[in-house]
């Protein structure tokens, strides 16, 4: 399937084939779910994988630029980055203190990061498979205002590709209106990862959204929820959030570490209150 793939690829720039509609957008993007698939879902990848991706480098850089804009590539590399700094910080143990304890055992900690600053981590096991996660927090995302009141919308404001949007985030007022209305735009990018899911974002500009009138806008820092089925249970799903967040304006921090703690706990309530009272989809084919 791949060797195929990658002819069909490079015979894409053959001048006769080169203005066939589509081909090398095909090409491309099947050479890299192969690639993805294989190295992914099995064993270490063979050498023969490693040299069709040595081989194919320089022509799917080209082939990319045909893809995608300098900006879009700008977005994606920045959504990707941001994932790999959120989990080089969830991966540390060190230094972290409680913020919240729940008698379901949900627990906020937070410990501040250099470059960074404090940032907040979410844990929680919730009663519901991986897989209905993963559809109402990336595929049904401009939904969640519907059920979580801290989200007035969340809007798209662009895809590119299948892993990356760009978002325009409206924020309600918290801790008794003490904090007003904020917004956020950020880049956001899903992947993966065999059974772990990694939902990843940070703030970005968007020439399309310039900030709002009596509205603050904030600034996500790396950002990421990770999710994956409980080994013991693998109907039930582990939930890690860490939130690293600029709110502006001028706030206590004693203020602002009482809302963000406080808005993780009220989202685990309000993401189970919702996957409970609606339907599961129908399972697909």
């Amino acid at each position: 399937m791949l060797l195929a793939t990658f002819k069909l690829c490079a015979g894409s720039s053959y001048r006769h084939v080169r203005n066939m509609k589509g081909l090398r957008h095909q090409a491309v993007l099947a050479i890299s779910q192969e690639l993805n698939r294989r190295a992914l879902g099995g064993p270490s990848p063979g050498a023969w994988i490693h040299q069709v991706r040595r081989r194919s480098s320089l022509l799917g850089s080209r082939l990319e630029d045909t893809l995608y804009s300098d900006q879009e590539l700008a977005y994606i590399r920045q959504g990707e980055e941001a994932m790999q700094k959120a989990l080089g910080i969830l991966s540390s143990q060190e230094g972290w203190k409680e913020e919240n304890q729940q008698a379901n055992g949900d627990q906020v900690l937070s410990k501040v990061v250099p470059d960074v600053g404090k940032v907040f981590r979410l844990e929680v096991v919730v009663d519901q498979p991986m897989e209905r996660l993963y559809e109402e927090l990336v595929e049904r995302m401009e939904a969640m205002g519907e059920w979580n009141p801290n989200v007035k919308e969340i809007k798209v404001l662009q895809k590119i590709g299948k892993d990356t949007v760009i978002t325009h985030e409206l924020a309600a007022e918290a801790a008794g209106n003490l904090v007003g209305p904020r917004d956020f735009v950020s880049v956001r990018c899903a992947k993966r990862r065999g059974s772990t899911c990694v939902l990843a974002g940070i703030a970005t500009h968007f020439g399309e959204m310039p900030e709002q009138k009596g509205v603050i806008r904030g600034e996500h820092g790396p950002t990421c929820m990770v999710l994956h089925p409980l080994a013991q249970s693998p109907s039930k799903t582990k939930l890690i959030w860490l939130l690293s967040i600029d709110l502006k304006g001028w706030l206590p921090k004693t203020i602002i570490n009482q809302v963000l703690s406080q808005t993780q706990v009220d989202f685990a309530n309000h993401l189970r209150k919702h996957l409970e009272s609606s339907p599961a989809p129908e399972a697909r084919c």
